[in-house]
């Protein structure tokens, strides 16, 4: 069974049917004010209805009110909820859907987190000063591996791109990649070519 892959960071629903016809198992859409990929609840209307019905519609929140995530849970057709920022284990379970965590990896002691969280997995992300992913850096990958110990489902994220998307695939098998920058002409910008690279990349990395 190949890899999931998320695209994440859309802002127009050119990018995200772009993502779908290169093959992306889902899109992130942004609610986060500080990002470049930042979309608003109008914009994630407009393009949780343009894509097909098989791509699933990740929300994607940073220390989020509550009420917020409510609003575009019921608004914008989003099927998982992904946590970026400092959320408890309990704030990250008050919603009816599948939830991810993500975790941005210092080292050893951040997988001692992973645990607490009761999410249906863990998305595991490159930790730099100041930014919150979509940064392009990467991040041990043998920590990935060992997350799987876990028992969860694991998404791969954090410096992915088409040309080392196959070796971080083989590598930590993960059950998911997110990619971001990696498959961007400019911040917020995705390039077509670079998303049906990527799938193409990260999907026949195990055939």
């Amino acid at each position: 069974m190949s890899v999931t892959v998320k695209i994440c960071g859309i802002t127009s629903e050119a990018d995200a049917l772009a993502a779908a016809e290169a093959g992306a198992d889902a899109i992130g859409l942004m609610f986060y004010e500080n990002s470049p990929r930042h979309v608003t609840l109008e914009q994630a209307r407009v393009i949780s209805a343009a894509l097909p019905p098989h791509v699933m519609r990740v929300g994607v929140f940073v220390n989020a009110k509550e009420a917020f995530v409510h609003q575009a849970l019921n608004e914008c057709m989003l099927n998982i909820l992904q946590f970026h920022g400092d959320e408890t284990p309990e704030e990250c379970s008050r919603f009816p859907i599948m939830m991810l965590k993500a975790f941005r990896v210092k080292g050893e002691e951040t997988l001692a987190e992973l645990e607490a969280f009761p999410t249906a997995g863990f998305l595991l992300d490159a930790y730099v000063n100041d930014a919150l992913g979509g940064t392009g850096a990467t991040f041990n990958w043998d920590l990935a591996v060992r997350a799987q110990e876990f028992g969860k489902p694991i998404f791969l994220a954090g410096g992915l791109t088409p040309e080392n998307v196959a070796t971080a695939v083989r590598k930590v098998q993960p059950f998911g990649v997110d990619v971001s920058s990696g498959v961007e002409s400019e911040p917020g910008r995705k390039d077509p070519d670079r998303m049906r690279a990527f799938v193409a990349a990260a999907k026949g990395a195990l055939a």
